[in-house]
């Protein structure tokens, strides 16, 4: 019997609620929808990308020496830092002093035989002299004349050539002492900061090498350079100087500042991208090459911009729009707009009659004219039907 009278009171609840129901939509009577409306919103709004890349070293510089040796010592270790024109190497440099001391004999016995050839010169000028006033007199003969002339001649040749011979020996003792110059290595880059760092060794104490072998890498890191690519639709808005923020794993938290230095003007055919580099102050040289970075760079900004929530867009006949809440906080009225820029869930629309409030959940449920309940809403809240 219980049963039975629960039954039929839930029978007859629903027949009369069925029955309204009925009765409303023969009227043209329909229920508001429920939805949510969010504020629409005037002010600037960013276009970011955010890119991945890796640091490389702003300049780098490979210490090798010009001639072969024996590594007597290395003055440098990595992390140190370098500056410009410091000997960070030296070599065995025993046979390059004997060099030069032979080359400073051979120079000495040019310089002999020059003072030779020059007494030679004298005394063969003094004999043609003699020769041609005897000649003028008749006493000698044109043959003898002849004679004195050609041993002039001669020895004015042999002159020339130990000339030629102290200039070869100056050459080769001064060769000698470059070489010897040589075996103190050191580190001469020619433009950038006079400081640097050295980022690798390549030899230790007591190792022969021979001329170009690599010995140290000395790097640059003030400022450091940050390297992303970038696709087709975001190349176009990039321009060198602008800047950009910068974060890595090693420093979470912390910010660094940069700018667009270079722009490649070819895309690599395998990925479609294309090389950007960026110049980054690092006066306390805490980014290092190699590390990775997420580089954010504003592409576009609009100063006075109506945003409204991403997900207020809708799309109703392939026109994409957004459902407005009128002035009687009971209806709600379909804009078409046309979407700009989208940062995060916020996004930059235009069209007319765009304030107040935009509905952002309950779009499926109305249409334009449709009566709305607004609920779940803090705050500056509009009047709701009761």
């Amino acid at each position: 019997m219980l049963i039975a009278l629960v039954g039929g009171l839930g029978w007859i609840v629903f027949s009369r609620l069925g029955g309204q129901g009925s009765h409303d939509e023969q009227r043209g009577i329909s229920r508001p929808a429920p939805v949510k409306v969010e504020k629409i919103e005037t002010g600037p709004i960013e276009l970011r990308r955010i890119f991945s890349g890796t640091l490389e070293a702003q300049a780098k510089f490979v210490v090798a020496p010009k001639v072969s040796g024996r590594v007597e010592r290395v003055a440098v270790d990595i992390a140190d830092t370098v500056r410009r024109g410091q000997v960070v190497a030296e070599l065995d440099n025993d046979e390059y002093v004997q060099a030069v001391a032979q080359a400073n004999a051979d120079l000495e016995v040019a310089k002999a035989n020059l003072a030779e050839a020059r007494s030679a010169l004298e005394i063969a000028n003094r004999d043609f002299e003699r020769v041609e006033t005897l000649r003028s007199r008749g006493v000698a003969s044109e043959s003898q004349l002849d004679a004195a002339r050609a041993n002039q001649l001669a020895k004015k040749v042999q002159l020339e050539v130990a000339e030629a011979i102290v200039t070869r020996a100056e050459s080769s003792l001064e060769t000698a002492k470059i070489q010897l110059g040589y075996t103190k290595i050191t580190a001469d880059w020619t433009s950038g900061d006079q400081l640097r760092v050295v980022a690798e060794r390549y030899v230790d104490q007591g190792e022969t090498v021979s001329a170009n072998t690599p010995l140290l890498l000395i790097v640059e890191l003030n400022p450091i350079t940050g390297v992303i690519f970038v696709t087709e639709n975001d190349y176009a808005r990039m321009k060198p100087g602008q800047p950009v923020l910068l974060n890595t794993d090693a420093f979470p938290g912390r910010e660094f500042i940069g700018e667009i230095d270079r722009i490649a003007p070819v895309f690599r055919q395998s990925t479609r991208q294309a090389r950007v580099e960026l110049k980054i102050k690092n006066p306390e040289q805490m980014l290092k090459p190699g590390m990775f970075i997420r580089a954010t760079v504003v592409l576009d900004r609009v100063n006075e911009a109506i945003i409204i929530p991403e997900q207020a867009l809708s799309i109703r006949d392939e026109q994409t729009g957004v459902f407005v809440l009128q002035a009687d906080r009971e209806t709600v009225a379909w804009h078409e707009v046309s979407v700009g820029i989208r940062d995060g869930e916020r996004v930059q629309v235009e069209g007319d009659g765009l304030s107040g409030w935009v509905v952002t959940l309950g779009q499926q449920l109305v249409d334009d004219g449709s009566t709305v309940i607004v609920s779940g809403m803090d705050g500056d809240v509009p009047n709701s039907s009761p």
